[in-house]
């Protein structure tokens, strides 16, 4: 494992000194904003000539979108933090739901003040700029680009339904070193990643600066010369399978080697202390979902609904091949197990949502039911981590098979909505499930080692500042009274 960690390392490094370069490149013209008059140095006949009409936004895309954001955030306060809190030991649960709420308002803090700008303004490739600092330049008239030319939403909704995103991928780590992690290492570990792994990944995935420009080949290639890097290669993640969940759980796995096992682990009983809560819990993600893959349409339309209908599909499909698979191998279904299918299946429709057809959302959520079974049994044992809520299990499996099954089931034969073309403004004819499939492959590898090794820098860093662990007499007596001084259950 060491080797391992020492060769992520090092590629790491390298694209981290490339991101950093980068941030020092020309300055934008913002992709969100509407076009800009014209300067005092036009000629005479051009300040003459009539200005663009501005874009003014549909009142119910607007509205959809202020409601995805609040779906979003429910997917975190409470959803996640019930789904997590249920998963851990009673003496833990407090601290698990106190992680949940500070993370989330510590990044949504954090985001409004440069992630944005870092993630969604014309810098180059890897990484925006800081044109966007503090929210500079943002007002109520200000509009961001969808994917529908001549359409577009105020400004200020698409930074808030982008921050919920940050907020609940920050918030999945904890459940990979659940348990016995000092409250203030976690704290300085999440502003070093989401800095360092998430904004980057999150430029280079979804970064573009809209369609509006698009007249022919040539300005196509324009504009997408200035979209992120792998949104450049086209890459299809419609709503996070790399951004948030392969992200997320990849810096999860690595906390759980860096922070170590916990006390008694394979030895003691470590059992769900609330089932109950994990249910309501993934109850409560599977209906916030329905904001975060429908949402990512940007627009209430065809595409959303779309989404929608995956979003319910798959993770039925999930729910039942993982109720059924583990019915059939050990004799009970669980709710622990018909729960955690719930949430494979969200994760692997999750980057496939607007692209794929219902009957392909029902295969991606079937297998991802049962893939994910492997992956919090037999993988986890190879890894031989204590991955204590099985983070990278379900949400690095599926969401590694969600971003490679995209590029099958997208493919217009199989009922997916295949590439669209701007020029034509129709889908491209000629679309290949191989050349799709190596194109989502290379933006797993690269999130993966991206974030894995910017997480192993900077759970190193947490360490030496703060020191990574509690000590074990407070990890044996449970994180809510030693670190917060609190009962969860009083008698």
């Amino acid at each position: 494992m060491s080797n391992w960690l020492n060769k992520l390392l090092a590629s790491g490094l390298l694209a981290a000194v490339v991101c950093i370069t980068g941030i020092a490149s020309t300055s934008p013209v913002y992709a969100q904003d509407a076009k800009p008059a014209a300067t005092a140095a036009a000629p005479a006949a051009e300040a003459a000539a009539p200005a663009p009409t501005a874009i003014v936004p549909n009142k119910g895309d607007t509205a959809w979108m202020l409601v995805c954001t609040a779906l979003v955030l429910l997917m975190t306060l409470p959803g996640l933090a019930l789904f997590y809190g249920g998963l851990t030991r009673s003496k833990n649960v407090l601290s698990i739901l106190m992680q949940c709420l500070v993370v989330f308002s510590l990044i949504i803090v954090l985001w409004s003040i440069y992630g944005y700008s870092l993630a969604f303004t014309e810098g180059n490739a890897f990484i925006g700029k800081f044109d966007r600092l503090f929210l500079a330049g943002l007002n109520p008239e200000v509009v961001a680009a969808t994917f529908s030319k001549g359409v577009a939403i105020p400004e200020y909704v698409f930074m808030v339904f982008q921050g919920v995103f940050a907020t609940i991928t920050c918030c999945l780590i904890v459940g990979a070193f659940a348990e016995r992690a000092k409250f203030s290492a976690i704290l300085l570990f999440m502003i070093l990643w989401f800095t360092f792994a998430y904004l980057p990944i999150a430029h280079m995935v979804w970064f573009w600066p809209g369609p509006d420009d698009v007249k022919d080949a040539a300005s196509l290639e324009a504009m997408t010369a200035k979209a992120g890097w792998l949104f450049q290669k086209g890459v299809l993640d419609f709503a996070g399978g790399t951004v948030v969940h392969i992200n997320a759980a990849i810096a999860g796995l690595v906390g759980s080697f860096v922070v170590g096992k916990r006390l008694g682990f394979g030895k003691e009983s470590m059992k769900p202390h609330n089932m109950v809560h994990v249910m309501t819990g993934a109850a409560l993600l599977w209906f916030g979902w329905f904001g975060f893959n429908a949402g990512s349409a940007l627009e209430a339309y065809g595409t959303a609904a779309l989404a929608f209908a995956n979003t319910l599909l798959a993770t039925a499909a999930a729910v039942l091949s993982w109720t059924f698979t583990e019915w059939a191998l050990k004799g009970k279904p669980s709710v622990l197990g018909a729960a955690s299918g719930c949430v494979a299946g969200l994760v692997g429709i999750t980057p496939a949502a607007g692209f794929v057809g219902p009957m392909g959302a029902l295969a991606i959520g079937a297998i991802a039911g049962i893939v994910c079974i492997w992956g919090v049994s037999g993988l986890k044992k190879m890894f031989g981590s204590d991955d204590s809520l099985d983070v990278f299990g379900i949400h690095g499996v599926a969401g590694i098979l969600g971003a490679l099954l995209t590029a099958v089931f997208a493919a217009p034969k199989l009922g997916g909505t295949g590439v669209y073309d701007y020029v034509t403004n129709a889908v491209t004819p000629d679309y290949s499930i191989v050349d799709q499939f190596l194109i989502q492959g290379q933006s797993v590898v690269v999130t993966l080692i991206w974030s894995g090794v910017i997480a192993y820098i900077s759970f190193k860093i947490a360490d030496l500042v703060f020191g990574l662990r509690v000590p074990e007499d407070q990890e044996r007596e449970g994180l809510n009274i030693t670190s917060h001084g609190e009962s969860a259950y009083e008698s």
